[in-house]
């Protein structure tokens, strides 16, 4: 692999990173969210990641892993979560129903933090291989001269 290529597969993970940290984002801004202009309460979202589109066959797929030159991640979609909201009893609410429970979105603070800390985590990993693939770019530069 050469240098520009695994820059370029760097650039890709810290597209991929940012767009994580964005759906983390909106999650964290939204988990006390009980109404949306679709109705309901804030569904959460999680990025889906591909790395290399899938081939039926595996000769064709080993190739393409081994002598294809540009490899990248990318975000395949950005997916809602179609678990039923958390109700909470909360009768003062304003959207609460009858009952007095309020439907709230299905987002758990500690596994959004985590899963924070690990997207910030991949960030900094792939700012470190761009670094040490500069790094690599520059001494044979020098050793040129």
């Amino acid at each position: 692999m050469d240098f520009l290529t695994s820059i370029q597969v760097s650039a890709s993970g810290l597209n991929v990173q940012r767009q994580r940290m964005d759906a983390i984002a909106s999650n964290l801004a939204n988990i006390e969210t009980t109404r949306t202009p679709e109705g309901g309460p804030y569904k959460r979202k999680d990025v889906v990641v591909s790395a290399v589109p899938m081939n039926e066959d595996f000769a064709a797929t080993l190739h393409q892993q081994m002598f294809d030159s540009i490899r990248e991640a990318h975000v395949a979609e950005i997916v809602e979560d179609q678990s039923e909201p958390q109700m909470v009893f909360k009768p003062d609410h304003p959207d609460a129903n009858e009952q007095g429970f309020v439907a709230m979105p299905n987002i758990n603070l500690m596994e959004e933090m985590v899963n924070l800390i690990n997207a910030t985590r991949s960030f900094e990993a792939n700012i470190q291989a761009m670094n040490s693939a500069k790094t690599m770019a520059l001494r044979a530069i020098d050793l040129g001269r």
